[in-house]
């Protein structure tokens, strides 16, 4: 496995940001997950369109990116939802190298569906409301 590969640095920017995308997908899951049991795969399948523009190869999210994003987002979920919700977004961005931080953290207002919580490279699933 190599630490480069882009413009990026290897380290604890990409797993700040994939907690980061997250919190984004978990506010979103977390409302697939109070309607029905919502798996990783369905979390996966819904941010998959937004990967070019997490990556840096698109300037912008996609129309799809941003339809997963406010589907998911827009759902109501119980504290319990959300966080599982959000593990499963980690495990998710684990699998993408070259995430970027501050598109991640952009993504939910470019898609016009902010969140009701910041976003921070930090950010720590067991404290989503």
């Amino acid at each position: 496995m190599k630490k480069g590969g882009g413009g990026g640095r290897g380290g604890a920017a990409p797993a700040a940001v994939m907690v980061a995308l997250a919190a984004v997908v978990v506010l979103a899951v977390a409302a697939r997950l109070a309607d029905g049991a919502v798996t990783c795969a369905d979390v996966d399948s819904n941010l998959k369109p937004c990967i070019g523009y997490l990556t840096g190869k698109e300037a912008a999210p996609p129309g799809e990116c941003c339809a997963g994003v406010k589907r998911l987002r827009t759902l109501p979920a119980s504290t319990a939802e959300r966080r599982q919700a959000c593990e499963c977004v980690k495990q998710a961005a684990t699998r993408y190298q070259g995430l970027n931080a501050d598109a991640v953290r952009d993504l939910p207002n470019k898609c016009g569906s902010p969140l009701p919580f910041p976003i921070s490279l930090d950010f720590d699933c067991s404290t989503i409301p």
